[in-house]
């Protein structure tokens, strides 16, 4: 055997088999999935953390809902495993941090134990406390109206729904339902609260008010990703990841429109 592979292979700690290299290479790629990494940064994690290793037979299939991994030679262990994992919110530190210990793998930094350990500690990394966010939604919100042309009292009108808004969705609403449903629900209580918002004299222009409120709604970063991937020839996966984001963009969209009809038709009309 060569001297770099058994090199390698020594990396892996004491008495550590393929079957434990491949799992913590799945490991690695359920996370990024998860957290709402592109699919060849998915691909190019697994492939890092095998060759640190010394596993030189492996086979990757990446969709944007699940990992199919095979690996094994007449040399090295069989394995084979199909891990579903369902399409969630994305966690950008997560995936930097991922990539930064397959970089730190593939130096020899981490034996898989270490490997193993500190993926956890991803993992289980704890969420942006509730008062960041619902600040971080109204400071954006309040940002986007006048970016949409809104002036300063819209802002703050923008500021005060999209922080309400965070509200309901860490506190009522968050329990399982359809993402359809959720969306249609914010939507709607976006546009009610702007309405009132405007009809009180907070603010002026109804519809920079309601266009910045909804941008914590926007699944931007799921669109772009859906562009990434169809441009790297990952066209299912990339078509499913943009058929989510536009499902999204239209159960605000439905919610926000139906609830200014009912508004419109109980109020006899719309100021702004």
């Amino acid at each position: 055997m060569p001297a770099s592979q058994q090199e390698k292979i020594a990396r892996r700690g004491e008495n550590v088999s393929d079957q434990e290299v491949c799992e913590l290479a799945l490991y690695a790629g359920h996370i990024l999935l998860e957290s709402g990494a592109e699919l060849f940064r998915v691909e190019d994690t697994i492939r890092r953390i095998h060759a640190a290793y010394g596993m030189e037979s492996d086979n990757a299939f990446i969709l944007s809902n699940g990992i199919f991994l095979t690996a094994g030679s007449t040399r090295e262990g069989l394995f084979a495993r199909v891990e579903h994992i369902p399409i969630s919110s994305s966690h950008l530190d997560r995936v930097a941090a991922v990539n930064q210990l397959s970089r730190e793998i593939s130096e020899g930094k981490h034996t898989v134990a270490e490997a193993r350990t500190l993926l956890d500690q991803i993992q289980h990394s704890p969420e942006k406390k509730n008062l960041f966010r619902i600040l971080a939604s109204g400071i954006g919100s309040g940002a986007f109206c006048i970016l949409f042309g809104g002036t300063i009292p819209d802002a703050l009108a923008a500021l005060i729904v999209g922080a309400l808004l965070y509200v309901i969705i860490l506190y009522p609403l968050r329990r399982p339902m359809s993402k359809i449903v959720l969306n249609l629900l914010c939507g709607g209580f976006t546009a009610g609260c702007a309405v009132l918002l405007v009809s009180l004299g907070l603010g002026e222009n109804l519809d920079a008010v309601i266009g910045g409120s909804i941008v914590p709604l926007v699944p931007g970063l799921a669109f772009t990703t859906g562009i990434r991937d169809i441009g790297n020839q990952d066209y299912i996966s990339g078509s499913v990841r943009m058929l989510d984001a536009l499902l999204v963009i239209f159960s605000v969209a439905l919610g926000v429109g139906v609830t200014i009809s009912i508004i419109h038709q109980l109020s006899g009309g719309l100021r702004g």
